[in-house]
């Protein structure tokens, strides 16, 4: 019991890390200036402090999911489940919790690579100067909100179906010593 809350602590503040992170992002997007190079003008892009900040919390949200994941067996491995609405609800939320989760790394990796990608070139603004649209570090932000409400009442649901399991040390198959 003291592991499983000490397994859900540190889910809980990676999970708090990664959505600050993801915010910071947010708040840190690239800007950019139109630049005169001689005849020529280029799009000129700030720091890239954001695209370090998303993959810091894209990583923070990967480290948590892995753990609940190795703690749960991945609903993979390990004894079966005893049959209850605790089964099914730790079924649906196991499904629940990796949408949520592949969802906000897409939107923190896009982001991140589409912030980075900028900051390193200078580009001819022709097309105009491109920045990473405002709100998709913050989507990612939610995503990861969600996918830690999920992922540990995941493992809650996980732990209460396997909880008081029977012994199954004893054979109870059918035996044959009568025929």
């Amino acid at each position: 019991m003291v592991s499983s809350t000490l397994l859900l602590l540190v889910v809980f503040v990676f999970d708090l890390i990664a959505f600050a992170l993801a915010v910071a992002a947010e708040q840190r997007r690239n800007t950019a200036k139109i630049e005169k190079v001689g005849n020529d003008s280029y799009c000129r892009y700030d720091s890239d402090i954001a695209t370090g900040l998303g993959v810091g919390s894209l990583l923070l949200l990967m480290a948590s999911q892995l753990l609940i994941m190795v703690a749960s067996r991945c609903l993979c491995g390990g004894k079966a489940m005893r049959p209850s609405g605790s089964r099914a609800w730790a079924i649906f939320l196991f499904i629940t919790c990796w949408v949520f989760f592949f969802i906000a790394e897409v939107c923190l990796l896009v982001a991140s690579v589409r912030n980075g990608y900028h900051t390193k070139y200078l580009s001819d603004p022709s097309y105009s100067c491109q920045k990473v649209r405002k709100g998709i570090f913050g989507a990612g932000a939610a995503f990861v909100v969600l996918t830690g409400i999920v992922s540990e009442l995941y493992y809650v649901s996980y732990s209460k179906a396997n909880d008081g399991q029977p012994s199954y040390d004893r054979d109870t198959g059918i035996r044959m010593g009568s025929l």
